[in-house]
C-alpha cells in the first residue's frame, strides 16, 4: 500500500529529519536523550536486543533510579533492534531483521493521558499523518478493559476510530522470561501499525503470574523504517532513504548486509552457535545471493558512511575484517559446491541431498540459491533419511545383522553416544508438550513424534503460525524447567486410573492394561513407554530450530539439545 505525505508540495522527510523531529518534540516535553544501547542485551534470556525497553527493565520494577542516572523520569530512545524470526521472510514488501525503534519512555512520571497525547500530536502535527484507527485492549476474564485510554482517544479527536481487541492484539507481555507488562494501545496509520503505546502497570513472574507495579510506566515503540514509509510515501522499507545504499540490490541482500554492520559493530563474530550462528547464516546468504565478495565490501561501506553520523561504533576496519575472514573461509570450503550448484537450473530433493553428500552445502545454502524454490526441508531431511537407512543396512550386513542399537519407531540410534542423546531428547519433548500446553491452550495435542541423535521432531494440533513470541516463550519456559533440575519420576497403574490422573496420551497409540506414567515435578505428567533422564538439568539446553506446518491444523517444531 502506497501512503501519500499530506503535504504534497513539500520534499518529504530524510530518516535524519524524522529523528531530529523526533528528539525534539520529546526534549520540549522534558524528556532526556539516551544512547541506543547494544544489540547484545544484558538480559540472558533473549538472544538479541528486540525492543527499545529492554535497557530500561529496572526502572520499571524500582531496582534503579531513573533521576539518578538520566536526571529525569521520563526519556526516549532511538534503539538498535533484531529479531530472528523475519530471517527466512525477508525479500518481501514487510519482512526485515535489523531496525531501529523510536520510543518514549515514563517511569512514573505521566500516565495514559500524557502517552497518548503527545503520540497523537506527534503523529497528525509534527508528522502530518492521519490516524486511520487505534486500538485499545478489550479485557477478558483476568485483566479489565482499558476504558481509560478510549476515553483519552476520544478526548482527543471526537472522530477517531477506535477497535477493541483482546490479548493476543493488545496486552503486552514481558520481554524475555518475566518483568514488565500491560495493555496497550495501537496506531494505525494507512492500515498499518505505526506506533505501540504500552501501559506497564503489571509485572509477569516466570509461572505468569501478574501483580500490581508500584511504579507504572509508559512504554512506546514506533518503528523508523514504518515511519519512513508513510511520510516519504513509498511502498516499502526498501525504496526509503534509510536503504539509500541499496535501492538496486536484491532484498536480502539490503537487508542482511546491514544486519551485518551492526551485528559486528556490536562484537558478534561468526560461529557455530546462538548469535554467531545467526551472523554466519547471514553473511552465507548474501554471498550466496551475490557471488561478488569485492561489490559486499563496497555495500558494507556504503552503509558504514549512511549510519556514522547516529552510531559512532561503526568501525569499518573492524567490520571489513570480521567479514573477510567469514567470507575466506566460506569459499573456501564451499567453492566447488557453489560451482557446481551455479551450473544448475532447478534443484530438487535428490540434487540438494548431492550437493550437501558431496561437497558440505548446507540446507540453507542451496534454499538461499534460489535455485530450489519447491524444495522443503521435509524433503531434504526425507532423502537425508533415506541416506542413513542405506547405512543401517550397510552397517547390518558388514556387521552380521547389527545395525541400530535402539529403534522404538519413534526413537532411534546408531550406537550407546546416540542412546544417551536420544534420551535427553525423549524428555525434552515432554517438557516441550506441556511448555506448548502452556502457552498456547490446553486444546494442543500430540500428532506424531520422530527422534533422532541430531534432532527431535514433535508435531501437534493447532490452526495457525506460531508467533516468534510465542516460540520464545515455549523455548524459555522448556530451559527454565530444565535448570530447575526437577526429578523425573515413573509410576505403574492401569490405563483408567493413569488418564483419570491427568496423565496425557498419544491418541494414535494402543496402551496396555498396564502402563507407565512419568511425571516431571508439577509440570509433565504423561503415558510414555521409552527411556528418560531422571533429572532434567541432563537435558542440557534446549532451542528450538523450526516451526513449520505439516498438513491444515497440524504443526511441527524441530529442536536439539546441546
Amino acid at each position: 500500500m502506497i501512503f501519500v505525505h499530506k503535504m504534497l508540495d513539500l520534499l518529504p522527510m530524510t530518516h535524519q529529519e524524522i529523528r531530529e523531529k523526533f528528539i525534539n518534540f520529546f526534549k520540549e516535553k522534558g524528556h532526556v536523550l539516551v544512547p541506543s544501547s547494544s544489540l547484545l542485551p544484558t538480559d540472558p534470556s533473549v538472544l538479541f536486543t528486540t525492543a527499545g525497553m529492554q535497557q530500561f527493565k529496572p526502572y520499571y520494577t524500582g531496582e534503579a533510579d531513573p533521576e539518578k542516572d538520566f536526571g529525569s523520569k521520563n526519556v526516549i530512545s532511538i534503539q538498535k533492534s533484531f529479531r530472528t524470526s523475519s530471517i527466512d521472510e525477508v525479500g518481501d514488501d514487510t519482512h526485515g531483521t535489523f531496525f531501529e525503534m523510536l520510543g518514549n519512555f515514563s517511569f512514573g512520571g505521566y500516565w495514559k493521558k500524557e502517552a497518548i497525547a503527545y503520540a497523537y500530536q506527534f503523529i497528525t502535527k509534527e508528522m502530518g499523518l492521519k490516524i486511520n484507527y487505534v486500538t485499545v485492549f478489550e479485557g477478558d476474564e483476568n485483566i479489565p478493559a482499558d476504558t481509560e485510554s478510549e476515553k483519552i482517544w476520544k478526548l482527543m479527536d471526537p472522530s477517531i476510530k477506535i477497535k477493541k481487541l483482546g490479548r493476543e492484539d493488545n496486552f503486552w507481555g514481558p520481554t524475555g522470561d518475566e518483568g514488565p507488562c500491560g495493555p496497550s494501545s495501537e496506531i494505525y496509520v494507512g492500515g498499518v501499525e505505526i506506533w505501540n503505546i504500552v501501559f506497564n502497570q503489571y509485572y509477569q513472574d516466570k509461572n505468569k503470574n501478574l501483580k500490581e507495579l508500584e511504579i507504572k510506566g509508559i512504554d512506546t515503540g514506533m518503528g523508523l523504517e514504518r515511519l519512513a514509509v508513510a511520510i516519504q510515501g513509498v511502498k516499502n522499507i526498501y525504496e526509503t532513504d534509510l536503504f539509500s545504499f541499496g535501492k538496486d540490490l536484491p532484498r536480502i541482500i539490503a537487508d542482511h548486509s546491514r544486519a551485518i554492520v551492526f551485528l559486528i559493530s556490536d562484537g558478534v563474530l561468526p560461529s557455530n552457535k546462538e548469535r554467531g550462528y545467526v551472523l554466519r547464516r547471514l553473511i552465507r546468504r548474501i554471498i550466496i545471493k551475490g557471488n561478488d565478495t569485492a561489490n559486499l565490501y563496497d555495500i558494507l561501506s556504503s552503509i558504514i558512511r549512511e549510519y556514522l553520523p547516529f552510531y559512532d561504533n561503526l568501525e569499518e576496519g573492524k567490520i571489513r575484517d570480521v567479514f573477510k575472514e567469514e567470507a575466506e573461509k566460506f569459499w573456501k570450503t564451499m567453492a566447488k559446491g557453489l560451482a557446481e550448484l551455479n551450473k544448475l537450473e532447478t534443484i530438487d530433493a535428490q540434487t540438494a541431498f548431492k550437493l550437501y553428500e558431496s561437497y558440505g552445502l548446507p540446507y540453507e545454502s542451496i534454499k538461499d540459491s534460489g535455485k530450489a524454490k519447491n524444495l522443503t526441508r521435509e524433503e531434504f531431511d526425507e532423502e537425508f533419511k533415506k541416506h542413513q537407512e542405506k547405512s543401517r543396512a550397510g552397517a547390518e550386513k558388514k556387521f552380521g545383522g547389527h545395525g541400530l542399537l535402539l529403534d522404538t519407531g519413534e526413537l532411534k540410534a546408531a550406537n550407546e553416544e546416540e542412546v544417551k542423546v536420544v534420551t535427553r531428547l525423549h524428555t525434552a519433548t515432554h517438557l516441550l508438550q506441556a511448555s506448548l500446553r502452556k502457552v498456547l491452550g490446553e486444546e494442543i495435542k500430540q500428532a506424531g513424534s520422530d527422534i533422532m541423535a541430531e534432532r527431535l521432531r514433535f508435531d501437534f494440533t493447532f490452526p495457525r503460525k506460531l508467533t516468534s513470541e510465542e516460540l520464545k516463550k515455549v523455548e524459555d519456559l522448556v530451559n527454565d524447567i530444565i535448570v530447575r533440575d526437577l526429578k523425573v519420576t515413573k509410576e505403574e497403574m492401569s490405563y483408567e486410573e493413569a488418564i483419570k490422573t491427568g496423565a496425557l496420551s498419544f491418541f494414535k497409540q494402543k496402551y496396555p492394561p498396564k502402563v507407565n506414567v512419568y511425571s516431571i515435578g508439577d509440570f509433565s505428567k504423561e503415558l510414555c513407554g521409552g527411556p528418560h533422564v531422571s533429572n532434567t538439568s541432563e537435558i542440557g539446553r534446549f532451542k528450538i530450530t523450526k516451526e513449520e506446518a505439516v498438513s491444515a491444523g497440524t504443526r511441527r517444531i524441530r529442536a536439539v539439545v546441546n
